[in-house]
């Protein structure tokens, strides 16, 4: 059933750090090396202080948070060549090139608007080009008198596409971008960066947990149309490793026996995968292929307080297969993590999310994937995360 129209809007505006590419992920590798030389250890406390500030601001954060001996401008200058030199690694979030290729496709108005400086900006787009020729405008932090939470970057991207603010809708991962938007009378809708802290975006007009999640429609925009039977198809992706004893949940409490994966070395795989449920083939080195469901995330209904990776091999096995070595293909989306009221509900939800999973895998777009030349492939290193 399709949503109603929340609002009418004839413009999208997006930022850039946090929301189209993981810039976030960039900072903390950088800052985790540089804070070594002040024998001080990075720890993300204070990320909250930083994401979507303008970079001096982020320096003055730092500098406070962690009381080294060197001013906010000292800082930004020796961070600024260590940033130079690690843009190219910089990935676009999940869901980013579906959305900018869906709204340019359908001809729909796309500004980018974004605190950081314009040359940081040119930077960071010229690793993703296609990004960058779908925006009518880009506006950046230093071409305003004022960056975000002022609503002046925003009202010029309206003024640039001659579009009325009201009829704007901003995506916007940080809490001064949404009071920005807000400030500017445009509808927002909120991708939090941070995990679990969606509760403090309440000033947006909806919260999604990442770009895969949002509804075009619900503004009044075309809505996708790549979805199939209730599941979104991605580029798949490969993560494997020995079996482990889980958390005492899967069989125990759910009776769904899952079968745990150590998290270990895939923490910055993991980040860059929203918390939600996705499904995809299963190998299992001496018993062959499975279908598998799988969520990844911190289950707000057990309070995780790391996220992590638990698959459901949907077969009935007599016995345990603690050590065995499992490989998984992921090859696409069901939904986002969400938190339930009850035991029941949960249970109820996880059975069917693997009936979603099991029937679309019949499908040949999935059903191909089911291949041991595809596994070793993917697990040489082919893995986009487009």
């Amino acid at each position: 059933m399709m949503d109603c129209v929340r609002k009418q809007v004839s413009c999208v505006i997006l930022d850039l750090d946090g929301t189209l590419v993981n810039t976030d992920g960039l900072v903390t590798e950088v800052l985790k090396v540089d804070l070594v030389k002040y024998k001080k250890k990075w720890d993300g406390r204070e990320a909250l202080k930083i994401i979507g500030k303008t970079p001096l601001e982020a320096a003055a954060a730092v500098v406070e948070e962690y009381q080294l001996p060197l001013s906010k401008e000292d800082l930004l200058s020796e961070l600024t060549p260590m940033f130079a030199d690690q843009w190219c690694n910089l990935k676009a979030l999940p869901g980013a090139y579906r959305l900018v290729k869906h709204l340019k496709r359908h001809g729909v108005q796309m500004a980018l608007a974004s605190n950081s400086p314009r040359d940081s900006i040119e930077t960071k787009l010229s690793y993703h080009p296609s990004l960058k020729e779908s925006f009518s405008s880009i506006i950046a932090g230093d071409e305003v008198k004022s960056g975000k939470p002022s609503p002046e970057i925003f009202l010029e991207a309206a003024k640039r596409l001659n579009i009325d603010p009201s009829e704007c809708l901003v995506i916007e991962d940080s809490l001064p971008g949404i009071a920005a938007a807000k400030a500017a009378e445009m509808e927002v809708v909120a991708v939090p960066s941070l995990p679990n802290h969606s509760h403090l975006y309440t000033a947006a007009d909806e919260v999604i947990n990442s770009l895969l999640d949002l509804r075009p429609e619900k503004w009044g925009l075309p809505p996708f149309e790549d979805w199939i039977d209730g599941t979104l198809p991605l580029e798949p992706w490969h993560i494997g490793g020995p079996v482990i004893k889980g958390y005492g949940r899967g069989s125990k409490v759910l009776g769904i026996p899952t079968a745990n994966l150590s998290v270990e070395g895939y923490a910055t795989l993991l980040s860059e995968h929203p918390a939600g449920v996705y499904f995809g083939w299963a190998k299992l080195s001496t018993r062959g292929f499975y279908k598998m469901a799988m969520s990844i995330g911190w289950n707000p209904y057990f309070n995780n307080a790391e996220k992590t990776i638990e698959p459901w091999l949907l077969h009935k096995f007599d016995e345990d297969f603690y050590g065995e070595e499992l490989d998984l293909v992921i090859v696409g989306y069901i939904r986002p993590e969400a938190n339930f009221t009850s035991l029941e509900s949960l249970v109820a939800k996880i059975h069917e999310d693997g009936k979603t999973a099991a029937n679309a895998l019949e499908l040949p777009l999935y059903a191909k994937y089911k291949d041991e030349r595809y596994f070793k492939s993917i697990a040489l290193g082919h893995n986009s995360h487009l």
